[in-house]
Order: structure tokens, then C-alpha cells, then sequence
């Protein structure tokens, strides 16, 4: 059964929701456990400001699970799934500005991934066990300072400024990852289009794979990789990642 999850400010008020036929009803315990359906907050549109879907110890990310993408940046297709880490300070919502650090970088860029938020600890599971590790989906983009990427050698400081994760808007649970559409649309005018189907390692072989190396907790987050298109941003630009079945996450450039 799909179920949507939102974190938000609505009436003056932070709340955890579940959103029905575009209400948002408070959602009374636990996302990663036992709740219900409480009353009626409002609808979508009254929402005063979106919070992170999640909360995450540690947002776990893919590099180069698109074929295109990894022949766009002249890298060798991966045998396993390559991984790096953003920190959770990096995490923000639906509407937050991301912050262009202009005291490091001159090339800032988007990158649009799917994002899988994990249901309950997972550690050492099988790709067969995975479905009942995660909660659900999320839209995510990936913000990297690609000239430092590429000065560094290595990717913890382009993935790692603040602001360099916006997630959301809302958590959909029930659908199935395996071939959504996914997009990213710059100022209005689309600049990244694929499938989840193009992915070279699936969602259950990333959590797997990932559960292997490093315990996954309730509220984390795994950014499945990008496709190819990607490119730079200035402020002031208007950044959007679509995803079929879950919706538009915004933010601007300042």
C-alpha cells in the first residue's frame, strides 16, 4: 500500500504527517514503527515550510550508477558499487536555499538521484532481505563542487558542504524503485532524463551491498547515483529533481 510521510511546519506548528489525496494528517507514534492516522492538519498547500523527510546518521551515496554518466565523466564502468559518504550536515529540505560556497569553489553542480530511506538497523542482509529494510523513496540531489572533485582526488570535500543534500519533499513508501522516470530541471528547461531501470546496480543490491560495509539505522539515507547531464549552476538558479510516483524537490541557489 503507498504511504506518504512529510515533515513540516504547518499552522505554526513542527509536525510528522501522513499525506492523503493531498491533506496531511498528523501521523500519531512512530514512522519506523507502530502509528496512525491522526486528524487533519491541513492541506499541502498550507504547509508554511517542508523539514528534512528524515533525520539521517549518515547519508550513504553511490557514485557512477549510470552507465551514461560514467562514460559523461571519462571513468571506467565500476564492478561493485563505489561508495563515499556526505555528512548529515549536509541534509536539507524542500524550499531550503542551497549555499554556493564561493570561498572554495567556482563550479558548483546538481545532480538528481533517487534517494532510499532505511526502515530499521540493517546489517550483513542479503539483496533477497532488503525490501523489508527500507521505509521508502525520496527525491534527492546530490550538490558537488566539481572543480574540487576533480583537485582533490577524491570526493568528501565537493560532496560535504552544507546545504549539499536537499531531500524531499515527503517520503513515498510502497512503490517499487526499479523503473521510475528521473529528471532535472534547471531554471525550467530539463537537463537530466532517465530511468531507474538504467540503474548498473540495482536498490537491492546497493542496500545489501552497503549493509556489509556499515551498519544502516533507521532515518539513513542512500543516494542511488546520477545520470548523465549534469552541469553547473550560479545563484540564483532554480534547481527541481522529479521523480515519477514521488513528486518535485526545489530549491534555489544562493
Amino acid at each position: 500500500m503507498k504511504r506518504m510521510f512529510v515533515r513540516c511546519v504547518i499552522k505554526g506548528k513542527r509536525e510528522t504527517g501522513l499525506v492523503e489525496n493531498g491533506i496531511i494528517y498528523r501521523l500519531e507514534g512512530d514512522m519506523f514503527g507502530e502509528y496512525t492516522r491522526g486528524p487533519a492538519l491541513g492541506s499541502v498547500d498550507e504547509a508554511e515550510h517542508f523539514l528534512p523527510p528524515v533525520e539521517p546518521s549518515k547519508v550513504a551515496a553511490v557514485g557512477l550508477n549510470y552507465r551514461d554518466h560514467a562514460i559523461e565523466v571519462g571513468l571506467p564502468i565500476p564492478g561493485e558499487p563505489l561508495l563515499f559518504l556526505k555528512p548529515s550536515t549536509t541534509v536539507i529540505a524542500h524550499g531550503d536555499p542551497v549555499v554556493y560556497p564561493g570561498h572554495m569553489s567556482e563550479r558548483v553542480d546538481y545532480e538528481a538521484e533517487l534517494a532510499v530511506v532505511i526502515g530499521r538497523k540493517c546489517s550483513s542482509v542479503e539483496p533477497g532481505e532488503t525490501k523489508d529494510c527500507i521505509l521508502g523513496y525520496t527525491c534527492a540531489n546530490d550538490v558537488t563542487a566539481r572543480d574540487l572533485q576533480s583537485r582533490d582526488g577524491q570526493w568528501t570535500r565537493s560532496k560535504s558542504f552544507d546545504t549539499f543534500c536537499p531531500l524531499g519533499p515527503w517520503i513515498v513508501a510502497g512503490i517499487d524503485p526499479a523503473d521510475l522516470e528521473i529528471g532535472m530541471f534547471l531554471n525550467g528547461k530539463q537537463v537530466q532524463h532517465s530511468r531507474t531501470s538504467n540503474f548498473i546496480f540495482p536498490v537491492d543490491i546497493l542496500v545489501s551491498h552497503i549493509s556489509k560495509v556499515m551498519t544502516l539505522l533507521p532515518g539513513d539515507v542512500i543516494i542511488t547515483g546520477t545520470p548523465s547531464g549534469i552541469g553547473p549552476v550560479k545563484r540564483g538558479d532554480v534547481m527541481q529533481v522529479k521523480i515519477e510516483g514521488i513528486g518535485t524537490l526545489e530549491n534555489v541557489v544562493e
